[in-house]
């Protein structure tokens, strides 16, 4: 793996999105999984709810599998209130991504929600 993040916590909202895109190319899928709460939730769109490690863990395993990789977008400087952050990203397709991510007792950051596109259908 040439991920210098894998396996290292996010102790900046910021570096989330980073991370999963890095561990996604790279194949890590539990890496990937890392960076959620053991109890987050995921709406993938079309109706599609994630909760739970295990449900996340399955949903990249499968698309780590198809070889599809996740975009590189544009990032909007985190919105910090307390222990809690709200993170977003522009990609190239115009979809923009919102997650809240929780800060851990030990300082580190990790997403609670995560909504792959804002806009509605």
């Amino acid at each position: 793996m040439n991920d210098p993040s894998a396996g290292k916590p996010a102790y900046d909202p910021q570096q989330l999105e980073p991370m999963l895109i890095a561990r996604q190319h790279a194949g890590d899928v539990d890496g990937m999984v890392a960076l959620f709460e053991a109890d987050a939730v995921i709406d993938c769109g079309g109706g599609r709810f994630l909760r739970g490690r295990e449900a996340i863990r399955d949903y990249y395993a499968e698309i780590v599998a198809s070889g599809r990789k996740f975009a590189v977008g544009q990032q909007r400087p985190a919105l910090i209130c307390g222990d809690f952050a709200l993170t977003s990203t522009r990609l190239s397709d115009g979809d923009v991504t919102s997650e809240v991510a929780r800060r851990q007792a030990d300082g580190s950051w990790l997403w609670v929600i995560d909504r792959y596109s804002v806009a509605w259908d």
